[in-house]
């Protein structure tokens, strides 16, 4: 137990703590990080540090500025990931055929354009080798689950990958008749799509299933739009506000606020959640369905747009002139109560989000970057938290804990470290302010300290990196977005000893 102003409080020994890494992010030999060998040794990591949960960004296809918050599906699973040593040994690829292929300038980042190049023709190498009789194969095609990613996805190699909204007039519109035709005539193109959903899959269930023997669960994230360059609003264009040459009425944002004077400009369509309650929300349902087929835990991405959505017209060159528009509310998740969820709820929360976080009774979110700003009842304050919330220290749209801290002004870091020392006097964490790299230290044994149920810590913020290890800067299209990977000398015996010791102090 510790004391703090507010009396005694029990720390609940079901409160866990988590690593944010992607599995783009992970080592490799092959330009981005797979769901082979640094996987599982990655699992066995956490496990010797005895972190339980592993997050994860989302696991679409990567579209539009690289981004898997802009997919061409919303269920479709990122063939780059797909581990090319695990194809070898099930005998599809001989290693002559890519371990001398260059798939990134640098072991630093990914090369998203490179990918795209040279691992879709060795995947189909593989795909040419792979037995199309297979029996568990044949019953996933007929099961069509992946099926309208497939279809889409020989349609946009047919037409050189360009967005759906200029193809060739026959295709721009879907049709059951259309997509017969493009499954037989176009038949091998449409199974090797199915065929990447299948293989990743299979060592997707193989990697999480080794995950949870060793006790971690996998904490996977969920966009809430779609990119208006994808199969859902190529099929199902009433699913959102389009005009009716297609084009969005609305698009995405979010309003001007202090870190940025035009907002954020998206630009995703946004849902016509009238037409989807007539439904049932059936999208929505079986969208979290599948969902929690992959992960353990599903952290909802900008849950207040569930409430109300900010919609800004389309062709806006920024976000300032926008409304806000009522989401489905209470109503999408009233049968959803005990599912385990964690809804990010950050940015601009009204009593409506905060209502509908008291109704479902989903854990919120709170980031200690913005914690330490000498307001006594500032909410990401650690001596503020109810149980119910997962802490970090950023997200992965923050600037990394360590650069943000090198970046403060004189008066502002003055602000923190006293702010940080108060914190750590409440939770009996011992404060150490003489440096960047020590502060990044303490706050992070601070987010162990608290009564949140899930601590979760950026693996950037855990090797307190700078501004070149940032993994998105929202609203910009660069090379250096979503790009962040770790070496194998950054997953080290020291830094799981330090996360052993917290967890075995804090009881997590």
């Amino acid at each position: 137990m510790f004391s703090n102003d507010y009396g005694v409080r029990k720390l609940n020994s079901n409160r866990k703590a988590g690593i944010l890494l992607h599995i783009t992010s992970l080592p490799s030999k092959y330009g981005v990080g797979t769901l082979g060998k640094s996987a599982y040794e990655f699992v066995d990591w956490l496990k010797k540090s005895k972190i339980t949960i592993w997050q994860v960004l989302p696991l679409v296809p990567t579209n539009y500025g690289d981004s898997p918050y802009q997919s061409v599906s919303t269920t479709a699973l990122n063939y780059y990931l797909i581990d090319l040593d695990i194809l070898n040994e099930k005998g599809l690829l001989e290693k002559k055929e890519y371990k001398n292929e260059k798939f990134a300038y640098s072991n630093k980042q990914v090369d998203y354009e490179i990918l795209f190049d040279k691992k879709i023709s060795i995947l189909r190498k593989a795909f040419n080798r792979f037995d199309i009789n297979d029996k568990a194969f044949k019953k996933f095609v007929s099961d069509k689950h992946y099926n309208d990613f497939a279809v889409f996805m020989t349609l946009k190699s047919m037409h050189g990958y360009k967005p759906w909204n200029e193809w060739n007039l026959i295709y721009k519109t879907y049709s059951k008749q259309l997509e017969e035709s493009i499954i037989k005539n176009y038949n091998e193109d449409y199974l090797f799509w199915v065929w990447t959903q299948f293989e990743f899959l299979n060592e997707w269930n193989d990697l999480k299933k080794y995950a949870n023997k060793a006790k971690v669960e996998i904490m996977g994230d969920m966009p809430l739009y779609v990119a208006y360059d994808s199969v859902e609003v190529w099929k199902n264009h009433e699913y959102f506000m389009l005009n009716d040459d297609l084009t969005p009425k609305l698009v995405a944002g979010c309003p001007p606020d202090g870190f940025t004077e035009d907002g954020q400009l998206w630009g995703n369509p946004v849902y016509d959640w009238k037409y989807l309650k007539e439904h049932d929300y059936e999208f929505w349902k079986k969208r979290l369905s599948d969902g929690f087929k992959l992960f353990d835990i599903i952290r909802l991405d900008h849950f207040r747009g569930f409430d109300r959505f900010y919609a800004i017209p389309y062709g806006s060159v920024n976000a300032r002139v926008g409304k806000w528009l009522d989401g489905p509310k209470f109503d999408l998740f009233k049968d959803m109560l005990d599912s385990k969820i964690v809804a990010e709820d950050l940015g601009f929360i009204d009593e409506g989000v905060i209502q509908l976080m008291k109704q479902t009774g989903f854990a919120g979110m709170k980031i200690l970057e913005f914690a330490f700003d000498g307001r006594k009842e500032n909410e990401h304050k650690p001596s503020n938290y109810t149980e119910n919330c997962a802490v970090y220290t950023g997200t992965h749209d923050n600037m990394p804990l360590y650069q943000h801290i090198s970046d403060m002004d004189e008066s502002t870091l003055k602000t923190l470290k006293k702010d940080l020392k108060k914190e750590c006097k409440l939770l009996n964490v011992k404060p150490n302010t003489r440096s960047a790299k020590k502060i990044t230290e303490t706050i992070i044994e601070l987010a162990f300290a608290s009564i949140a149920k899930y601590c979760i810590i950026p693996m950037q913020d855990l090797l307190c990196q700078d501004k070149s290890a940032r993994m998105n800067l929202p609203s910009t299209v660069s090379k250096d977005n979503w790009s962040y990977r770790v070496s194998k000398k950054d997953i080290s015996d020291k830094l799981a000893e330090r996360l052993n010791t917290y967890v075995t102090k804090y009881r997590r």
